[in-house]
């Protein structure tokens, strides 16, 4: 059986998850009514990302017997300016996610679930993963720039990111 205190933090998550999710249709949107169809499918990735985490999130809180309390999810912003603002706030986006997986860890530790903490090292090393692909975005647009081409050019490569579910024991 779960603690109150892990099934709040983990429900917390939850929600932060998805406001994830919702923030990065958002962007998704935005870039779709910009025409760059590829940095649109690149949040889009990042959406169904999002979704995947919190569900796993869902389904191990159920698993330890806990309850899944969904909360009110905040409307994200429409307007994101050029690119490369876009894709700082992702960045500036996942460390604050990264904070939050940390601080969740710290519950774990700090209320003894080792089942707990054994759980979240997968979204630790998620987080890892996040921040790096986030990091690769902005290093390429730093070296391309905003020209036209050149963010036509990252939009094809873009483009061609898929999402693939971890494997079911992942």
């Amino acid at each position: 059986m779960i603690s109150q205190k892990m099934q709040d933090a983990i429900n917390g998550q939850i929600q932060a998850e998805m406001y994830s999710a919702y923030l990065y249709l958002s962007m998704s949107a935005y870039c779709e009514s910009k025409s760059l169809k590829g940095f649109a499918n690149w949040l889009n990735v990042q959406y169904q990302e999002e979704t995947f985490h919190a569900t796993k999130l869902m389904t191990y809180l159920g698993e330890r017997g806990g309850k899944v309390r969904l909360a009110t999810i905040d409307a994200p912003p429409c307007e994101f300016g050029t690119m490369v603002e876009l894709f700082e706030k992702v960045q500036d986006h996942e460390q604050h996610v990264t904070s939050l997986i940390n601080k969740l860890y710290e519950v774990a530790v700090g209320e003894k679930d080792f089942a707990a903490q054994i759980f979240l090292q997968w979204y630790i090393n998620e987080q890892v993963e996040e921040e790096a692909s986030v990091g690769e975005v902005l290093d390429k647009l730093a070296v391309l720039g905003e020209k036209t081409s050149e963010i036509l050019y990252l939009d094809k490569e873009l483009a061609t990111r898929t999402f693939v579910p971890p494997a079911a024991n992942a």
